[in-house]
């Protein structure tokens, strides 16, 4: 089950010759592999890069009769691994997942798989989450191209070109029997475009045209010493300049605008389009990208053709290198070509640019203008615009009398994950703080208000792992958080497994939501078979009582009361173990988006559909909002007081509830107060609702009330 149907995106994969693509980009990619003639598609589903697998799964015919093998992988490691059957065999295989956290995860495949290189073409599609927008640390994947020799490319955001790259990655792989990653930021996987599709071709071994034979064995093939000191050779002796040759030959990286000129400016591809909305700005390019400086831009970032920089920069009193993010490879790397070539072409970037953080409309802006300026050029129209933007931040700054407060992320209305972190905080009140291990998943989001918890994140399904020695130096067993996710990713292994062989002590809550909801609401091995999923139904209970796990317990998330008392058995228990909670509750938006179209289409079959909703009753709240700073609900809000006697505003439920029941639960586990009232929304009532529905009113004007239809 994925987050959204691809119907109309599987519709755009079958695409022929004369026919034009319409679409987003990661689906633009996602043709493209179709159009190179791969053989086998594997991945770790995440952001932004998630659909390109997601589509696959749907695309479940056209994959068949193409004879596309197509594997969700447990996590990143498994999917590079995967690319080992281009090691031995001439198919073509991409893999996908999100970095730079998946390139982690995935490192010692990659170096296994780059070390004797490929036969067949070998192309790792990494969503490159850097920046504003990131939800991951913020590193980059251009170090681990440098460590392992992988061909990295950073394609120009323009659909025509992406695609082009995809297609020639695959040459590039196999002219230099070398894997390729091709890093893909947020606004590449999301912009809409078009290209001229071609036919879709089936790879010439497939799942439809098997190999007669396995390869036979060659131990050079082997990422195994004494080869590996072969291999090592090879990497810069031939497959080096195989792939520099390439490029050159085949143009892969760009020159826009005029041949010659004392200035130019060298970008990495997947930046090009921040850079030239400034150069626009500044008079120096238009809407198409049509520069009036020189500019190279590097659809491959590594490697670097030397020749190629040589002959771009010669001539030229300075060159700009737009480079995100740090350490500055390329300009260290641009700096080496020129110092060894005894050019005297002046370098600026970071100097004018900053280190770190993304290269927005604005950063772009300032360093564009430094360079200029430090060249002896202005452009007014840019200095104007940057003048703007910094009256504009001052009027906001004034215009309040403190900073805006944060706006972070939160769960979502509903999400059976809240209560048991609400059931924490009223723990906590109760014995005192405790460790909290997070982890990756929608449970990070615990980490900000109400809930503040969290002591570390380590990785996905890192926590059981990460309070190891803390469980160990602490007079109160640590709380480590896992979702479902993350227990069948890593922390089954990672976590369980050492918690278990070394006998550690502490408490580990499964958040046991069905789907891997965070990238996406896809399935996992323990989710429920259905029709259209690949769930499996794995017992996740059964599993930790395999791997040796003693005290299992399973709960009801909703149930704050019990969720609590199981927290505090748990917590206080003198025995020493591994104690698990098994926290079951349905990721709220799968479940919305199950039971809406059910309840619809029984509605209008005229059936009996009873809705539940919360109300607070304004006359008993206290004003007090203690169940907001309990539960943080978004549907949990405050209204003003419709008692004229009163003037703090009132706690009110408005109409995103979707009736879980969190709030009252909370407020009755806390003690709170008693201000919280069911109220079941009736659709084609019966005979015996509507007999219920005027006694009730009948007896509430009996008692002087008012009753409301």
């Amino acid at each position: 089950m994925a987050e959204v149907s691809f119907k109309r995106e599987i519709e755009s994969l079958k695409l022929k010759d004369g026919e034009t693509f319409h679409g987003e980009g990661i689906i633009a990619v996602t043709k493209a592999l179709l159009q190179s003639g791969v053989t086998y598609v594997g991945g770790y589903q995440g952001a932004p890069v998630g659909h390109l697998l997601d589509v696959l799964v749907e695309a479940r015919e056209e994959m068949e009769r193409l004879g596309v093998h197509v594997e969700p992988c447990t996590n990143e490691a498994a999917a590079a691994a995967m690319l080992g059957a281009s090691i031995n065999y001439p198919i073509r295989g991409a893999v996908t997942w999100k970095s730079i956290v998946g390139t982690n995860v995935a490192a010692d495949a990659l170096s296994n798989l780059a070390s004797p290189g490929v036969k067949g073409g070998a192309l790792i599609i990494v969503g490159e989450d850097y920046g504003e927008g990131a939800s991951v640390i913020q590193e980059r994947t251009h170090a681990f191209a440098l460590k392992s020799s992988l061909w990295l490319m950073d394609p120009r955001p323009d659909l025509p070109t992406i695609v082009n790259m995809v297609e020639k990655s695959f040459e590039l792989s196999e002219v230099s029997n070398t894997p390729v990653m091709m890093e893909l930021r947020i606004r590449a996987c999301h912009l809409f475009g078009s290209f001229a599709a071609k036919t879709n071709k089936p790879g010439e071994r497939s799942t439809q045209a098997r190999f007669d034979a396995p390869s036979p064995f060659e131990y050079i093939r082997l990422a195994h010493p004494p080869v590996t000191f072969i291999q090592e050779t090879d990497k810069f002796r031939r497959r080096l300049p195989a792939a520099q040759d390439f490029i050159m030959q085949k143009g892969l990286n760009e020159t826009m605008g005029p041949p010659v000129g004392d200035i130019g400016v060298i970008v990495q591809g997947g930046l090009f389009n921040v850079l030239n909305s400034r150069l626009e700005a500044a008079g120096l390019s238009n809407i198409y990208g049509e520069p009036s400086i020189p500019l190279l831009v590097l659809n491959v970032t590594h490697p670097l053709a030397p020749k190629q920089i040589e002959n771009f920069c010669a001539g030229k009193k300075s060159v700009l290198i737009v480079e995100e993010g740090q350490p500055d490879f390329l300009e260290q790397a641009i700096g080496q070509i020129l110092r060894k070539a005894d050019l005297n072409t002046r370098i600026f970037g970071k100097d004018v640019l900053p280190m770190g953080g993304e290269y927005t409309q604005r950063v772009m802006g300032e360093g564009l203008a430094a360079y200029l300026r430090a060249n002896g050029l202005t452009s007014s129209s840019l200095e104007e615009w940057l003048a703007s933007i910094a009256r504009n931040m001052e009027e906001v700054r004034s215009a309040f009398d403190a900073p805006l407060p944060m706006r972070p992320p939160g769960l979502c209305t509903g999400c059976p994950e809240r209560p048991v972190f609400a059931a924490m905080k009223i723990l906590r009140k109760d014995i005192g703080p405790t460790h909290v291990a997070a982890d990756i998943g929608c449970h990070a989001l615990a980490t900000f208000a109400p809930f503040d918890q969290g002591n570390s994140i380590l990785g996905y399904g890192m926590s059981l792992a990460s309070a190891a020695a803390v469980a160990n130096t602490q007079t109160r067993k640590p709380i480590s958080i896992m979702g479902d996710g993350g227990f069948w990713h890593n922390g089954l292994l990672t976590g369980v497994a050492g918690s278990v062989f070394n006998r550690n002590d502490g408490v580990l809550v499964i958040m046991n939501n069905g789907y891997s909801s965070a990238t996406g609401a896809q399935d996992l091995p323990s989710s429920a078979p259905t029709d259209d999923g690949r769930g499996r139904g794995v017992d996740i209970e059964k599993t930790l009582r395999g791997m040796g796990v003693k005290a299992i317990e399973r709960v009801r998330t909703y149930d704050v009361a019990r969720v609590t008392r199981k927290l505090k058995a748990a917590i206080t228990d003198k025995s020493k173990g591994l104690k698990v909670i098994i926290a079951d509750g349905e990721c709220q938006l799968a479940r919305q988006r199950r039971i809406r179209p059910e309840n619809a289409k029984a509605v209008a079959a005229g059936k009996r559909i009873v809705r539940t909703r919360f109300w607070v009753d304004p006359e008993v709240c206290t004003g007090d909002h203690s169940c907001i700073r309990l539960s943080g609900c978004p549907s949990l809000t405050i209204k003003p007081n419709e008692d004229p006697l009163r003037t703090d505003p009132v706690a009110h439920v408005n109409n995103d509830c979707v009736g879980c029941g969190v709030c009252g639960e909370v407020s009755h586990a806390a003690q709170l107060c008693p201000s919280f009232a069911q109220i079941d929304i009736v659709q084609n009532p019966n005979w015996l609702d509507r007999i219920r529905r005027k006694l009730s009113a009948k007896a509430i004007r009996i008692l002087g009330g008012e009753a409301r239809g």
